[in-house]
């Protein structure tokens, strides 16, 4: 069994899916890390390609957030625009 398939225990997993995964920042980390919520648990990914905030989606490829897609503004929630 490789590394790869001994990390992935789920049948998708933000980790080594093939697709990008919609998840919810929770807390902004160190050096460009944010811990986020995937709706199976909590994981650490980078957001150091996007301008994410606590409260906004964003999808994320092989740990690696690539785009904004849902933004908290003032405590409402703002969806449309996928930003980069």
């Amino acid at each position: 069994m490789s590394a790869y398939e001994s990390a992935c225990h789920e049948e998708v997993c933000v980790t080594c899916s093939d697709e990008a995964v919609p998840v919810t920042v929770v807390r902004l980390l160190e050096d460009g890390m944010a811990e986020v919520d995937t709706g199976q648990g909590r994981e650490e990914v980078s957001v150091a390609l996007v301008e994410a905030q606590v409260g906004d989606t964003v999808l994320v490829h092989a740990k690696e957030a690539i785009a904004v897609v849902g933004q908290v503004v003032l405590g409402q929630a703002v969806t449309g625009e996928v930003t980069t």
